[in-house]
């Protein structure tokens, strides 16, 4: 019976952390308070439960229990008059319990999603305060996720905590005129999340499924969250991460190489997933070409492909147009000189990769360098290719990819020579 409460209470903090952590926050008023309350709660109910049995609604159970602990807190605080007023309470117990509903509580959510992910704050502080409150995860774990140190990663929190409460930033959903703005930096926080899972900056491992799990959670919440009528670049989003985590358990081989999406095995993909993305993209695509609407709809054509022959990449150069034109930018126009090389040959491509070379921000990114190495290499300029993986091996800090990037290397310069 105890084992039985202990695996509730476990399963318990990592479905419903976010739900209580956003009724909290809009209780108290205050994220620190609100995070120290329900760990309290939760280290109540594992002191309790075992004995007393489970609640009739466990959650509700926490956030008052996480209410009475703030309570208790604020006591032993200078501020104890001034904030029992503020928060209308009196003794130790309020008269009537609140009733914490579904509706409520979904709202609460939103309004921390759009509280996280507030323009005001920088772009990586979004990605932290999002995954510490939304995804439930520890600051100690996100530190790991981004190479940080925990106490550089607990000062970014921190910092970013008092700014929404100095800056007064609201606990609110934006309004209308505000919403485009506000929806672009948490579709953007989102999307980053994903992609330090799908390809980690450093470090060992090529993905990371915790975090494209937690990308495509955040996703499909936002989204219900924002139902009937999900905007569609959220639809768009969530759709795009489904098909590209659909492919994961492809993209390496045995001995943790990554392998290339052409020879990648796709028997291997995830078929559910992909044919739960694909009508997302078609909904999406309703919306017009919007840059993750264009994004999932190239994934798509990728994974609609039974072979790699079967591949549709003049549609996907036509696709990168558009998304040139909608969002342009050096990284788009990279992929695009790809999508050429399959569809037209290496040589149109290349020119295109060289038009490229003096964009700044292209000198220092290693895909660059791979990319230009991989058309030189189609083209027979062996040495000249081997400069160009060299180069880019000098700046890959992903071992997987640093072992492919060897590979080739070797296959260039065979050890007799």
């Amino acid at each position: 019976m105890a084992l039985d409460v202990s695996a509730a209470i476990d399963s318990l903090y990592r479905s419903d952390w976010d739900r209580i952590l956003a009724s909290l926050i809009r209780i108290l008023g205050d994220f620190d308070l609100a995070e120290e309350a329900a760990q309290d709660a939760f280290a109540a109910a594992v002191g309790q439960w075992p004995k007393s049995g489970m609640p009739e609604s466990p959650r509700a159970w926490i956030i008052q229990a996480a209410r009475n602990k703030a309570i208790d807190r604020i006591r032993r605080r200078t501020r104890f008059e001034e904030k029992m007023e503020w928060l209308g309470v009196s003794g130790s117990e309020p008269s009537v319990k609140p009733n914490y509903d579904q509706n409520e509580i979904e709202d609460d959510r939103l309004r921390l999603i759009f509280t996280c992910c507030h323009p005001a704050l920088a772009v990586e502080v979004q990605v932290a305060l999002t995954l510490r409150t939304l995804g439930g995860l520890e600051t100690e774990e996100i530190a790991r996720a981004f190479l940080v140190p925990t106490a550089t990663m607990a000062q970014r929190l921190v910092r970013a905590k008092r700014k929404i409460r100095d800056a007064g930033i609201p606990y609110v959903v934006p309004g209308t005129t505000e919403m485009a703005e506000r929806l672009d930096s948490v579709l953007t926080t989102i999307y980053l999340i994903f992609n330090e899972g799908y390809a980690a900056t450093r470090g060992v491992p090529l993905v990371r499924a915790d975090l494209c799990t937690e990308a495509i959670r955040l996703g499909r919440l936002l989204r219900s969250l924002l139902a009937p009528n999900p905007p569609p670049e959220a639809t768009a989003l969530l759709a795009m991460m489904l098909l590209h985590d659909s492919r994961r358990d492809a993209r390496l081989n045995e001995s943790g190489e990554l392998v290339l999406l052409e020879e990648q095995d796709r028997s291997r993909w995830n078929r559910r997933q992909i044919a739960d993305a694909l009508p997302l993209v078609e909904e999406a695509l309703r919306g017009g070409p919007a840059p993750y609407t264009l994004q999932a709809a190239i994934a798509a054509l990728h994974c609609r492909a039974a072979r790699p022959e079967n591949t549709d990449w003049p549609q996907i150069v036509r696709l990168y147009g558009l998304l040139e034109r909608v969002q342009p930018s050096p990284i788009v126009s990279l992929n695009r000189a790809v999508a050429v090389s399959m569809a037209d040959g290496p040589e149109p491509a290349f020119a295109l990769i060289e038009t490229l070379s003096s964009q700044d921000v292209l000198q220092d990114y290693h895909l660059f360098h791979a990319t230009r190495a991989d058309l030189l290499r189609r083209m027979g300029s062996a040495d000249e290719a081997a400069k160009s993986y060299s180069r880019a091996l000098s700046l890959a800090a992903n071992e997987s990819e640093r072992r492919f990037l060897e590979r080739r290397l070797r296959e260039l310069r065979p050890p007799s020579q």
